[in-house]
Protein backbone atom coordinates (compact mmCIF):
# COMPACT_ATOMS: atom_id res chain seq x y z
CA UNK A 1 0.00 0.00 0.00
CA UNK A 2 1.22 3.50 -0.81
CA UNK A 3 -0.20 6.82 0.41
CA UNK A 4 0.84 10.38 -0.35
CA UNK A 5 1.10 12.97 2.43
CA UNK A 6 2.72 16.36 2.92
CA UNK A 7 5.34 17.19 5.53
CA UNK A 8 3.90 19.72 8.00
CA UNK A 9 5.83 21.77 10.53
CA UNK A 10 5.15 20.95 14.18
CA UNK A 11 6.20 22.74 17.37
CA UNK A 12 8.66 20.00 18.42
CA UNK A 13 8.76 17.58 15.49
CA UNK A 14 7.67 17.86 11.86
CA UNK A 15 5.02 15.36 10.79
CA UNK A 16 3.21 13.70 7.89
CA UNK A 17 -0.59 13.32 8.19
CA UNK A 18 -2.47 10.35 6.72
CA UNK A 19 -6.22 9.57 6.92
CA UNK A 20 -7.48 7.63 9.95
CA UNK A 21 -9.90 5.66 7.78
CA UNK A 22 -7.49 3.53 5.74
CA UNK A 23 -6.82 -0.08 4.89
CA UNK A 24 -3.31 -1.02 5.99
CA UNK A 25 -0.57 1.01 7.70
CA UNK A 26 -1.70 0.07 11.18
CA UNK A 27 -0.60 2.00 14.26
CA UNK A 28 2.92 0.82 15.17
CA UNK A 29 3.91 -0.12 11.61
CA UNK A 30 7.26 1.16 10.38
CA UNK A 31 7.13 3.06 7.08
CA UNK A 32 9.66 4.69 4.80
CA UNK A 33 9.45 8.38 3.86
CA UNK A 34 10.93 9.73 0.66
CA UNK A 35 10.33 12.74 -1.60
CA UNK A 36 8.20 12.13 -4.70
CA UNK A 37 8.47 13.48 -8.22
CA UNK A 38 7.21 17.07 -8.63
CA UNK A 39 4.71 15.98 -11.31
CA UNK A 40 3.13 13.54 -8.86
CA UNK A 41 2.97 16.38 -6.29
CA UNK A 42 1.08 18.54 -8.78
CA UNK A 43 -1.36 15.74 -9.63
CA UNK A 44 -1.88 15.19 -5.90
CA UNK A 45 -2.59 18.90 -5.36
CA UNK A 46 -5.05 18.92 -8.27
CA UNK A 47 -6.92 15.95 -6.82
CA UNK A 48 -7.25 17.53 -3.37
CA UNK A 49 -10.00 19.83 -2.23
CA UNK A 50 -8.55 23.06 -0.81
CA UNK A 51 -9.53 24.17 2.68
CA UNK A 52 -12.33 26.75 2.56
CA UNK A 53 -12.49 28.58 5.91
CA UNK A 54 -15.64 30.60 6.69
CA UNK A 55 -16.54 30.78 3.01
CA UNK A 56 -19.70 29.72 1.23
CA UNK A 57 -21.03 30.07 -2.31
CA UNK A 58 -17.70 31.08 -3.83
CA UNK A 59 -18.18 31.53 -7.57
CA UNK A 60 -17.16 28.50 -9.66
CA UNK A 61 -14.78 30.57 -11.79
CA UNK A 62 -12.94 31.65 -8.61
CA UNK A 63 -12.69 28.04 -7.43
CA UNK A 64 -11.15 27.18 -10.81
CA UNK A 65 -8.69 30.09 -10.52
CA UNK A 66 -7.72 28.95 -7.02
CA UNK A 67 -7.05 25.41 -8.29
CA UNK A 68 -4.87 26.80 -11.07
CA UNK A 69 -3.03 29.04 -8.59
CA UNK A 70 -2.19 26.18 -6.23
CA UNK A 71 -0.95 24.03 -9.09
CA UNK A 72 1.10 26.86 -10.59
CA UNK A 73 2.80 27.72 -7.30
CA UNK A 74 3.59 24.09 -6.42
CA UNK A 75 5.01 23.47 -9.89
CA UNK A 76 7.38 26.44 -9.63
CA UNK A 77 8.33 26.48 -5.94
CA UNK A 78 10.11 23.99 -3.73
CA UNK A 79 9.44 23.18 -0.06
CA UNK A 80 6.11 24.97 0.28
CA UNK A 81 4.39 24.28 3.62
CA UNK A 82 1.15 26.04 2.79
CA UNK A 83 -0.49 28.46 0.36
CA UNK A 84 -3.16 30.84 1.66
CA UNK A 85 -5.43 32.93 -0.57
CA UNK A 86 -7.26 35.76 1.17
CA UNK A 87 -8.50 39.32 0.67
CA UNK A 88 -11.10 40.94 -1.59
CA UNK A 89 -10.84 38.15 -4.20
CA UNK A 90 -13.02 36.08 -1.86
CA UNK A 91 -15.77 38.73 -1.70
CA UNK A 92 -19.02 38.02 -3.47
CA UNK A 93 -18.95 39.24 -7.06
CA UNK A 94 -16.12 40.41 -9.25
CA UNK A 95 -15.20 43.85 -7.88
CA UNK A 96 -11.79 42.71 -6.59
CA UNK A 97 -8.64 44.40 -7.89
CA UNK A 98 -5.99 41.85 -7.01
CA UNK A 99 -5.03 38.51 -5.48
CA UNK A 100 -3.55 38.36 -1.97
CA UNK A 101 -1.46 35.23 -1.47
CA UNK A 102 0.56 34.11 1.56
CA UNK A 103 3.10 31.38 0.82
CA UNK A 104 4.44 29.62 3.90
CA UNK A 105 7.98 28.37 3.36
CA UNK A 106 11.27 28.44 5.24
CA UNK A 107 13.53 29.38 2.32
CA UNK A 108 12.03 32.62 1.01
CA UNK A 109 13.05 33.24 -2.56
CA UNK A 110 11.50 33.83 -5.99
CA UNK A 111 8.76 36.23 -4.88
CA UNK A 112 9.06 38.55 -7.90
CA UNK A 113 9.37 35.60 -10.29
CA UNK A 114 6.19 34.01 -8.91
CA UNK A 115 4.30 37.30 -9.07
CA UNK A 116 5.16 37.75 -12.75
CA UNK A 117 4.34 34.11 -13.51
CA UNK A 118 0.90 34.30 -11.87
CA UNK A 119 0.04 37.63 -13.47
CA UNK A 120 1.06 36.44 -16.92
CA UNK A 121 -0.79 33.11 -16.55
CA UNK A 122 -3.98 34.27 -14.85
CA UNK A 123 -4.04 37.96 -15.74
CA UNK A 124 -4.80 39.31 -12.25
CA UNK A 125 -2.63 41.76 -10.31
CA UNK A 126 -1.04 39.80 -7.46
CA UNK A 127 0.38 40.56 -4.02
CA UNK A 128 2.57 37.78 -2.62
CA UNK A 129 3.97 37.58 0.90
CA UNK A 130 6.52 34.87 1.70
CA UNK A 131 6.55 33.86 5.37
CA UNK A 132 8.00 31.16 7.56
CA UNK A 133 5.54 29.32 9.78
CA UNK A 134 6.98 31.12 12.80
CA UNK A 135 6.48 34.53 11.15
CA UNK A 136 2.88 33.63 10.28
CA UNK A 137 2.08 32.70 13.89
CA UNK A 138 3.80 35.85 15.19
CA UNK A 139 1.85 37.96 12.71
CA UNK A 140 -1.47 36.46 13.82
CA UNK A 141 -0.61 37.21 17.47
CA UNK A 142 0.68 40.78 17.00
CA UNK A 143 -0.95 42.28 13.92
CA UNK A 144 -4.68 42.95 13.37
CA UNK A 145 -4.05 42.87 9.61
CA UNK A 146 -3.00 39.20 9.80
CA UNK A 147 -5.96 38.33 12.00
CA UNK A 148 -8.27 40.01 9.48
CA UNK A 149 -6.65 38.15 6.56
CA UNK A 150 -7.15 34.81 8.30
CA UNK A 151 -10.73 35.49 9.35
CA UNK A 152 -11.59 33.72 6.08
CA UNK A 153 -9.38 32.13 3.46
CA UNK A 154 -8.73 29.29 1.06
CA UNK A 155 -5.59 27.27 1.71
CA UNK A 156 -3.73 24.23 0.48
CA UNK A 157 -3.54 22.77 4.00
CA UNK A 158 -5.49 23.39 7.18
CA UNK A 159 -4.00 26.11 9.39
CA UNK A 160 -3.67 25.03 13.03
CA UNK A 161 -2.86 27.65 15.64
CA UNK A 162 -3.95 28.89 19.06
CA UNK A 163 -5.45 32.36 18.83
CA UNK A 164 -3.62 34.52 21.37
CA UNK A 165 -3.26 38.29 20.99
CA UNK A 166 -0.02 39.85 22.17
CA UNK A 167 -0.36 43.64 22.37
CA UNK A 168 2.82 45.31 21.12
CA UNK A 169 1.96 48.96 21.78
CA UNK A 170 4.88 50.43 19.86
CA UNK A 171 4.07 48.34 16.79
CA UNK A 172 0.36 49.19 16.95
CA UNK A 173 1.10 52.90 17.42
CA UNK A 174 3.20 52.84 14.24
CA UNK A 175 0.41 50.95 12.44
CA UNK A 176 -2.13 53.53 13.61
CA UNK A 177 0.09 56.32 12.30
CA UNK A 178 -0.53 54.97 8.78
CA UNK A 179 -4.15 56.09 9.12
CA UNK A 180 -3.36 59.68 10.13
CA UNK A 181 -2.91 61.13 6.58
CA UNK A 182 -6.66 60.93 5.96
CA UNK A 183 -7.23 63.78 8.44
CA UNK A 184 -5.07 66.32 6.58
CA UNK A 185 -5.25 64.92 3.06
CA UNK A 186 -8.93 64.04 2.65
CA UNK A 187 -9.27 65.69 -0.77
CA UNK A 188 -6.13 64.04 -2.14
CA UNK A 189 -7.24 60.47 -1.38
CA UNK A 190 -9.58 58.33 -3.45
CA UNK A 191 -12.41 56.30 -1.95
CA UNK A 192 -10.54 53.02 -1.69
CA UNK A 193 -7.62 54.73 0.06
CA UNK A 194 -10.02 56.33 2.56
CA UNK A 195 -11.65 52.95 3.15
CA UNK A 196 -8.28 51.25 3.74
CA UNK A 197 -7.10 53.89 6.23
CA UNK A 198 -10.43 53.84 8.09
CA UNK A 199 -10.44 50.05 8.20
CA UNK A 200 -6.87 50.01 9.53
CA UNK A 201 -7.77 52.42 12.36
CA UNK A 202 -10.95 50.61 13.43
CA UNK A 203 -9.27 47.17 13.28
CA UNK A 204 -6.54 48.43 15.67
CA UNK A 205 -9.24 49.73 18.03
CA UNK A 206 -10.94 46.32 17.97
CA UNK A 207 -7.63 44.49 18.41
CA UNK A 208 -6.64 46.36 21.60
CA UNK A 209 -10.16 46.15 23.05
CA UNK A 210 -10.14 42.37 22.45
CA UNK A 211 -13.09 42.28 20.06
CA UNK A 212 -13.48 39.81 17.19
CA UNK A 213 -11.98 40.82 13.86
CA UNK A 214 -13.11 40.12 10.33
CA UNK A 215 -13.78 42.17 7.19
CA UNK A 216 -17.52 41.87 7.73
CA UNK A 217 -17.36 42.92 11.39
CA UNK A 218 -15.15 45.94 10.70
CA UNK A 219 -17.26 47.06 7.73
CA UNK A 220 -20.39 46.98 9.91
CA UNK A 221 -18.61 48.94 12.64
CA UNK A 222 -17.47 51.62 10.16
CA UNK A 223 -21.06 51.98 8.93
CA UNK A 224 -22.27 52.27 12.53
CA UNK A 225 -19.60 54.76 13.67
CA UNK A 226 -19.87 57.07 10.68
CA UNK A 227 -23.51 56.56 9.71
CA UNK A 228 -22.57 55.70 6.12
CA UNK A 229 -22.65 52.79 3.71
CA UNK A 230 -19.30 51.17 2.95
CA UNK A 231 -19.89 51.42 -0.80
CA UNK A 232 -20.30 55.20 -0.52
CA UNK A 233 -16.95 55.40 1.26
CA UNK A 234 -15.26 53.22 -1.38
CA UNK A 235 -16.87 55.28 -4.15
CA UNK A 236 -15.63 58.53 -2.54
CA UNK A 237 -19.15 59.88 -2.05
CA UNK A 238 -18.95 61.02 1.59
CA UNK A 239 -19.18 64.54 3.01
CA UNK A 240 -15.82 65.74 4.32
CA UNK A 241 -16.49 67.82 7.44
CA UNK A 242 -18.69 65.37 9.34
CA UNK A 243 -16.56 62.35 8.37
CA UNK A 244 -13.21 63.93 9.25
CA UNK A 245 -14.54 65.20 12.61
CA UNK A 246 -15.71 61.70 13.60
CA UNK A 247 -12.53 60.17 12.19
CA UNK A 248 -10.35 62.49 14.32
CA UNK A 249 -12.34 61.56 17.44
CA UNK A 250 -11.96 57.81 16.83
CA UNK A 251 -8.27 58.23 15.96
CA UNK A 252 -7.64 60.14 19.21
CA UNK A 253 -9.62 57.57 21.21
CA UNK A 254 -7.57 54.71 19.74
CA UNK A 255 -4.27 56.53 20.32
CA UNK A 256 -5.22 57.41 23.91
CA UNK A 257 -6.13 53.79 24.60
CA UNK A 258 -2.72 52.71 23.32
CA UNK A 259 -0.93 55.23 25.54
CA UNK A 260 -3.07 54.43 28.59
CA UNK A 261 -2.70 50.68 28.30
CA UNK A 262 1.02 50.97 27.57
CA UNK A 263 1.53 53.25 30.56
CA UNK A 264 -0.34 50.90 32.89
CA UNK A 265 1.51 47.84 31.68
Amino acid sequence: MEMIGRVSRGSKMDQVYIPKNRAGLAIGNYVSIKPIDINISIEYAQSRKPVFYKLSNLEKIKVMIIGELLTLILANTKNVNNIIITGSFLNKGFSFNDLDILIIMEEKEGQDRLKKLIESSIGINTHIILLSNKELLEGISHDPVFEMMLSRYVSLNKIIYKKKRIINYQFLDLSLLKSKPLIDNFELLNGKEKYYLTKNMVSILFFITKKDLSDKIIDKEIEKLFGIKIERLKDNLIEKNKFVKLYQEIYNKTQNLLFTKNGSK
